[in-house]
């Protein structure tokens, strides 16, 4: 995947890329090249200055051996930041060496170290860091030092990482800034005169995890009660936005505690970063976002992915990036669960259409191998939040809401301040549901691919009444779940479940009213293939491509979902988007009305590709025809982004080309 791909992907908006939300994870094998090592504590001490937009900075790392005759161990640092010295524990210089393209600093032992034995490694820096620097994730600015606010979130490596989100740690801060500004970090926190006009704030955070994200501030904080949450709000450029955010960050956090018991802190801080950062990263009792994050109104399922990840980042994290998916799986699905809390089930459906969409966008490889993935890729995000979000809805509807909602409520509990695999999560959802879930996990997190389900049946009539007899067929061979089916009678609907297993599966339900239809998974709870979702997954992914300017590979995915659904109105819709970016405005127009013409499928595509319809025949000075499009639009009635108030501008002033396009 290009960096180009990654940039751009990871700041595009929440419709297209959902797992900005969730956070970057680096690489987390938590081994390194050298040797494995387990970091217990960082001691930083530093300065930040935002007037030069420097930081000078010694980190003391406590950390002990994991394997025998360890000699050298490897941490990640900025490569703004250049290392001046490194030193041991009495105070003797070691050998550190720098590597460019990893960011990686080497550092070797006076003597080799033996397993579980500790040791204290101190490293003196300094350096500039304005944000325009190349970011261990290409594009995506984590850390800056402005004149008016600094934020250093752990995933820009401000501090010697090992590890990186897989070695969780406690830490002790005592950071240094101008009068005038305060510093906001995890854990305990209190201030004092430091002389020089400055002012040291010092941080206590004692649970192992990772406290290592901090901003720098001025001025006071919107604060906010709700739900028994007091929230700090430090927004500038969305300032008017703070109360929103507050009063959503408490009814939020009331409802995850409902679902997944106490938060790890009461109290939260709300950060405004800057443009070019995640729109949110979620740190220990911080929320950083983004400018475009904030949005003009709350962006409540960011929030809620937010605020999922104090338990399921905070709280618990994965023992490694192979189990990725119980972070941002649960992280993602938690947005989906407060979509149902807060706008009922439909909402929850189409969220999670959204979510098999995405979730089916990726082929390979199997869950359980996410390591294999660059961070922030849309494959990424696909497989650890989109599918990991279909696989915990999956297992809610085998193993039962009430039996999921005790999995949700005591997993955190049961394994708090501590690193998590798979098995942990399957053993206690097997302890609660009194069910073996191997062929399950087997299914969604060690194999590949979805089932595309084909059915036949015939209706018999019987004594008491009528019994149908039937075949299920799919074409993975190792495939198991427990499948729904849903038979419409002339009296009450019947439903029974199945097991499909393998390629082809029998089934006989008996029936009192004469059976109408039979649907197979009428809910729609398993990730598979169908004709529909074949044509939204192709217009995802040419989304995708559309998205980073490649508009050939878009339009090829395009014609790939035109191909299966002919009237399909989004993917046409789509096509005239690129042609229109293109300049060329007549197969715009036909695609626009071909998309007008098709099945209407979402609704928004009739009052945008009458706007879109109007937009090119101003630019082709025929002003009649095109306030005839607007006004169509309006005649809609649909205001999906605002269409109505563009229609309207449109039939004020003529729809202008700009130059660029030109």
């Amino acid at each position: 995947m290009s960096r180009k791909i990654l940039a751009a992907l990871a700041l595009a908006p929440l419709a297209l890329a959902p797992l900005l939300a969730a956070q970057d994870r680096g690489s987390r094998s938590g081994r390194n090249d050298l040797g494995r090592i387990d970091v217990e504590n960082y001691a930083i001490d530093a300065e930040v200055n935002p007037r030069t937009q420097t930081l000078t900075a010694n980190v003391k790392v406590r950390f002990v051996a994991l394997d025998n005759d360890i000699s050298s161990a490897s941490f990640e640092l900025n490569g703004a930041f250049n290392v001046s010295r490194v030193v041991d524990e009495t105070g003797h210089q070691i050998p550190a060496s720098r590597s460019g393209q990893d960011m990686a600093v080497r550092v070797g032992f006076p003597a080799p170290l033996a397993k579980g034995k500790p040791a204290t490694v101190t490293f003196s820096y300094d350096g500039r860091l304005t944000g325009q620097e190349e970011s261990p994730i290409y594009g995506i600015k984590f850390g800056a030092i402005q004149n008016d606010i600094a934020y250093l979130m752990y995933p820009a490596r401000w501090f010697p990482v090992n590890g990186y989100s897989v070695d969780r740690f406690t830490s002790s801060l005592h950071i240094t800034v101008p009068n005038g500004y305060q510093v906001i970090a995890s854990g305990l926190g209190s201030s004092q005169p430091a002389g020089a006009g400055k002012t040291a704030f010092t941080f206590q955070y004692t649970k192992p995890s990772f406290p290592g994200s901090i901003a720098v501030v001025q001025g006071d904080p919107v604060k906010v009660n709700s739900e028994g949450v007091t929230t700090s709000v430090y927004f500038r450029q969305k300032k008017d936005m703070a109360n929103a955010y507050g009063e959503d960050t408490g009814k939020i956090l009331s409802f995850l505690t409902s679902v997944y018991g106490l938060a790890p802190q009461a109290n939260l801080t709300l950060v405004e970063t800057e443009d070019g950062t995640p729109n949110g990263y979620s740190a220990p009792g911080i929320i950083f976002l983004s400018p475009r994050g904030i949005g003009n109104q709350v962006a409540s399922r960011l929030m809620a992915n937010q605020l999922a990840l104090q338990w399921w980042d905070t709280l618990v994290s994965p023992v490694d990036r192979d189990h990725l998916w119980l972070e941002n799986g649960n992280a993602r699905y938690a947005e989906l669960l407060w979509d149902e809390h807060a706008n009922g089930s439909a909402a929850m459906e189409q969220d999670l259409h959204d979510t098999y969409v995405e979730a089916l966008t990726v082929d390979n490889p199997p869950m359980i191998q996410a390591a294999r993935l660059e961070d922030y890729s849309p494959e990424y995000w696909a497989l650890t939040a989109g599918k990991g979000a279909a696989m915990l809805n999956m297992l809610r509807n085998v193993i039962g809401n009430e039996n999921f909602n005790k999995l949700m409520s005591g997993f955190a509990e049961k394994y708090s301040w501590q690193s998590v695999s798979t098995v942990e999560f399957r053993k206690l959802a097997e302890q609660i549901s009194g069910q073996n879930l191997q062929y399950f996990f087997v299914q969604w997190l060690e194999s590949s691919g979805a089932p595309e389900f084909k059915m036949e049946y015939t209706v018999f009539r019987t004594q008491k009444g009528f019994r149908v007899m039937g075949k299920i067929s799919q074409d993975l061979d190792t495939f198991q779940m427990p499948v729904d089916l849903k038979i419409e009678t002339e009296g009450n609907p019947e439903t029974k479940r199945i097991d499909v297993v393998g390629t082809s599966s029998e089934f006989t339900v008996d029936t009192f009213g004469k059976p109408k239809t039979v649907t197979i998974d009428p809910a729609g709870a398993v990730l598979r293939w169908s004709p529909a979702m074949r044509v939204a997954v192709a217009i995802k992914r040419g989304e995708q491509f559309a998205a980073i300017g490649e508009f050939g590979d878009a339009l090829k995915d395009y014609q790939r979902a035109i191909e299966v659904n002919r009237s399909s109105s989004l993917a046409h819709y789509r096509v005239a988007e690129v042609f229109m970016l293109q300049n060329n405005y007549q197969s715009a127009a036909n695609e626009y009305r071909a998309a007008l013409n098709g099945d209407e499928e979402p609704k928004w595509v009739a009052v945008w590709a009458h706007i879109k319809l109007g937009n090119i025949f101003d630019v082709s000075g025929q002003r009649d025809r095109a306030v005839n499009e607007y006004n169509q639009a309006i005649r809609t009635k649909d205001d999906t982004q605002g269409a109505q108030e563009e229609a309207a501008k449109y039939l004020k002033q003529p729809f202008e080309r700009k130059r660029s396009n030109v």
